[in-house]
């Protein structure tokens, strides 16, 4: 028996056996609602990893997983103890198909199968012009998706896996545990406080969205078009988009001058600007909200590339912005847009 699973069999002798129990995870999981768990794969090494084994089989490697049936059934704590392969069947004649690799729990007090047993198994897929993957059915953990094209046997070569295997599984842990990145990172959360990683960087789920736990808030703004200056007149630069963005609404096409803070707190704003030759009393501003002057840079004379950067402290209110305006005593054709820069940058409430 590779596939063991803990409370599910009962009473001797294909009861839960101490091995079972020192296999499977049992233990409270992370909750998914009041009396559900989250299914998953448990991780460390490559659990449950699918390779072919030949031109129409897969094998399953060793591995832990939870898998949870409706909520009065409960979660079901299973181990694979030994790698298991598993037959395709042949390709339609016409149509492709996609076939899922399920880690499957038959219960028969709950369910019509007369079957009590945790098992591996393929779920067949609907051949078609634009196949999907098959419905899974409750008591079932979804694992890999396998694109079955048409026509495909053992006498026509068989599947070609470096091509063939899409990763479904999702991972889970004890109730308070750091999930595991893998699956779909659209998934919302189970919990609020409940913690993830996503394979770049550690979030929180605060109810209704996943927000980075160390939180950061910054956007660094970029010009490419070149642009004129009209003498003795601050012109408001327009922003062509972000190089830098930690979320929208930090910057928008439909107000491209702006910056605009997502939160209150304090931020750092940074300025640059580079003047052709030609810049006389060549001044750099940061306007809070519109209004203000907050000079940040001035050059009497530029006989070309000449340039300052500047950070400024400021503190501002959630939806409030800064723009960067910019002026020459003499007009200024053809200015390369890349002489630009504004970016701000969260660091505190």
């Amino acid at each position: 028996m590779t596939v063991r699973a803990a409370w599910l069999l009962t009473g001797p002798p294909s009861g839960q056996t101490r091995t079972d129990t020192r296999l499977a995870p049992v233990g409270t999981m992370q909750s998914e609602g009041p009396l559900t768990s989250r299914s998953g794969v448990i991780a460390g090494g490559t659990p449950l990893e699918a390779t072919g084994a030949g031109s129409m089989r897969v094998q399953i490697s060793t591995g832990r997983a939870i898998v949870q049936g409706t909520s009065v059934q409960g979660a079901y704590p299973v181990a694979v103890t030994a790698p298991e392969v598993l037959v395709i069947t042949d390709g339609h004649a016409q149509f492709d198909r996609i076939d899922t690799v399920v880690l499957r729990i038959y219960d028969q007090l709950f369910d019509i199968s007369g079957q009590t047993l945790a098992q591996l198994e393929v779920l067949r897929g609907e051949a078609n012009a634009t196949p999907s993957a098959p419905p899974v059915p409750t008591g079932c953990l979804p694992l890999w998706d396998i694109a079955v094209p048409a026509g495909t046997s053992a006498g026509t070569g068989g599947i070609t896996w470096n091509r063939a295997l899409t990763d479904r599984r999702t991972y889970t842990s004890a109730y308070g545990g750091i999930t595991p990145p893998g699956g779909n990172l659209n998934s919302p959360g189970a919990y609020p406080g409940q913690y993830r990683d996503n394979g770049r960087t550690l979030q929180r789920w605060d109810g209704l969205t996943w927000r980075d736990a160390v939180e950061r808030h910054y956007a660094s703004a970029f010009k490419s078009a070149k642009y004129n200056l009209t003498a003795r007149q601050y012109t408001t630069v327009v922003w062509d988009g972000t190089d830098a963005v930690s979320e929208p609404g930090l910057w928008s096409p439909s107000a491209p001058t702006r910056l605009v803070a997502p939160v209150a707190g304090l931020y750092i704003v940074y300025a640059h600007q580079i003047w052709p030759g030609g810049a006389t009393n060549a001044r750099v501003r940061i306007l809070v909200g519109g209004t203000g002057d907050m000079q940040v840079s001035y050059i009497a004379t530029s006989s070309g590339g000449q340039g300052h950067a500047a950070a400024r402290p400021v503190v501002l209110r959630a939806s409030e912005f800064v723009e960067m305006s910019i002026y020459s005593d003499t007009a200024l054709s053809g200015v390369d847009g890349s002489y630009s820069k504004l970016a701000l940058e969260w660091r505190g409430p």
